[in-house]
């Protein structure tokens, strides 16, 4: 008899049900990440096909897009703190262009996206439902912390693609 698969979306224990169905979809996301760039090898993090950016690249970005958002959006901060802060060396948009990263290490890579998550749910631990919907008003836009994590989750499932097509054409050409 073969044990059969329940897909569902369940709430992260700790948060409002509502607030922990979504961050449970964004765990999702890099859970599967994460399963899948365990190991990586250095030259196929910092390989570049064509004009696309690297691996490593796309990690450090989503890392950077996911703090500049907490930070900047959700907690409504001008400034990140320290500690993220200096997970971060290089600007992620130097004259407007993703920053080209080479040589950080997967290991350094996991670490910048875990502070950076553990940052994030740290902060969602605490909010209120009220707050979750709360529309933070900024010059260009208003923005609640509840479409925030929607587009990490989108941002996140993106470029996962991304790193997987990369991965096995940078495995392909290594075979030929």
């Amino acid at each position: 008899m073969t044990t059969k698969t329940i897909l569902q979306i369940t709430s992260l224990s700790g948060y409002e049900q509502e607030i922990g169905r979504a961050l449970w979809c964004l765990e999702d996301v890099r859970r599967n990440l994460t399963k899948k760039i365990i190991g990586i090898r250095q030259s196929e993090l910092d390989r570049k096909i064509e004009s696309r950016h690297s691996i490593g690249s796309l990690l450090y970005h989503i890392a950077y897009v996911e703090a500049g958002w907490l930070f900047g959006e959700v907690m409504e901060k001008d400034a990140w703190d320290s500690e993220i802060e200096e997970l971060f060396p290089l600007d992620g948009w130097p004259d407007g262009k993703l920053v080209h990263i080479d040589g950080d290490t997967i290991e350094t890579h996991l670490h910048r996206l875990k502070k950076v998550r553990e940052t994030l749910l740290s902060h969602f631990r605490s909010l209120s439902l009220e707050d979750w919907h709360r529309a933070r008003v900024f010059e260009e836009y208003d923005v609640t912390p509840e479409w925030v994590i929607y587009h990490l989750t989108e941002h996140e499932a993106h470029h996962r693609g991304q790193i997987f097509q990369l991965l096995r054409e940078i495995r392909n050409l290594e075979d030929k």
